[in-house]
């Protein structure tokens, strides 16, 4: 790793926090150099709900770049992109008797969200952004000026946004009242379940609640899905279960399912009031994720297995965790495979994450001092792999709760 310290920025980070250099990976599995194996319950970020390397999705990469086709191509029309756009309407959009548009605004999530932005300005004729304290949507200029997560939230520049509690607030529902009738915002942004946040959840009612203040309000609902959708939280789209049909939505991180960068914005058909090339880039139109996101969607979201088996997991895995968990200061919460360990300070939450390392396992910190240890192993992982890490990190906790002042 001695290229890596000497030329790349000091701004990398997760080269830091496990300081190997990794060559191969399967499954929920990766190998470092000289062969030793991690359990990797970090997953790309949430970008690896499949896995790595999924068998289903590297074939079909395979085949298509074996007989020439097309890898990059901006917005022109593609095969592949067609097939993709018929197995979303069919798999995803259609069971939810959504008529939402789809727009491919770049590669990445912050992509979707600086497109989600500017839309909502354009179709209310407002400038004002509501967003929720401990969210994350992104690193871009416009994306951090509606996070308040530690990373996007340092030195970030702030347009005509303003944050509100959120769900977990008993106060959250009446400020937002408050902030729509001071304020006339263009769009209010959120997370169903706050990744980065420290997987703080918000409950049905609470989104109802919201849309109906936001219709009340002439604002937009913008649902950030980039991380909890692509069934991260059971079904597809995190919020099919709750009621609610959300004004604009972005879709990222596993949407290709192998890894590779692809952002969507769904739109509701009376807000696409875009003029043609108005938002553009050049890596819209990035082929090969758009086959794997099909083969994606016609593997593994043809029936509700893959669901119904992240929400067993889920629930296995959170109740294994607070029964190993007695008597120690943490708390235990999620939804899905999306599961988060509150302890008491980011000291506790990094020691962790060092001492599952060192026995095998990957897990990340998060939330909005850096003290949740957050777990987002990929959908397809088995159970007992799952117990094996779970363990793994229960014993992490365990010693750094010997050691550690409560």
């Amino acid at each position: 790793m001695a290229v890596t310290d000497r030329r790349e920025s000091n701004v990398r980070s997760y080269s830091r926090t496990w300081p190997v250099e990794f060559d191969r990976a399967e499954g929920v599995w990766l190998e470092a150099v000289g062969g030793r194996r991690f359990l990797d319950f970090f997953a790309g970020a949430g970008s690896l709900n499949y896995g790595h390397n999924n068998s289903v999705l590297r074939e079909a990469l395979v085949r298509h770049l074996e007989r020439g086709g097309t890898v990059q191509s901006l917005d022109m029309a593609t095969t592949a992109r067609r097939a993709f756009l018929e197995s979303f309407t069919v798999r995803v959009l259609e069971p939810q008797r959504m008529e939402h548009l789809v727009q491919f605004p770049g590669p990445a999530g912050t992509n979707a969200v600086e497109a989600a932005l500017r839309l909502a300005r354009k179709v209310t004729k407002r400038s004002r952004v509501l967003y929720f304290e401990g969210s994350y949507h992104g690193m871009s200029l416009g994306a951090s000026s509606v996070s308040s997560g530690s990373k996007a939230a340092r030195d970030s520049l702030r347009f005509d946004t303003r944050a509100v509690p959120f769900a977990t607030d008993p106060d959250s529902l009446a400020q937002l009242r408050r902030a729509l009738e001071e304020d006339s915002p263009a769009a209010v942004i959120l997370e169903t379940v706050q990744g980065e946040g420290g997987i703080r959840l918000a409950e049905s009612s609470w989104l109802r609640a919201v849309s109906a203040l936001c219709a009340e309000a002439g604002a937009l609902l913008v649902v950030d899905d980039i991380q909890m959708g692509a069934g991260r939280t059971g079904p597809y789209l995190s919020f099919e279960d709750t009621a609610i049909t959300p004004d604009i939505v972005c879709l990222s991180k596993s949407l290709s399912g192998y890894g590779m960068p692809l952002s969507l914005l769904l739109i509701r058909p009376e807000h696409d009031v875009w003029l043609p090339g108005e938002f553009s880039g050049t890596f819209r139109g990035f082929d090969l994720a758009m086959v794997t996101a099909r083969a994606a969607l016609e593997h593994f979201w043809l029936d509700n297995a893959l669901r119904e088996s992240t929400l067993a997991l889920g629930a296995r895995a959170i109740k294994r965790l607070r029964t190993g968990l007695e008597g120690t200061p943490a708390t235990v919460r999620g939804r899905g495979l999306a599961i988060g360990i509150e302890l008491p300070d980011e000291t506790w939450a990094r020691a962790v994450s060092r001492v599952a390392f060192a026995a095998g396992v990957l897990v990340e910190t998060c939330g909005s001092h850096g003290q949740v240890v957050k777990l987002i192993p990929p959908l397809t992982i088995t159970p007992e792999e799952l117990v094996m890490g779970i363990d793994l990190v229960l014993d992490a906790v365990v010693q750094v709760s010997a050691r550690e002042p409560s």
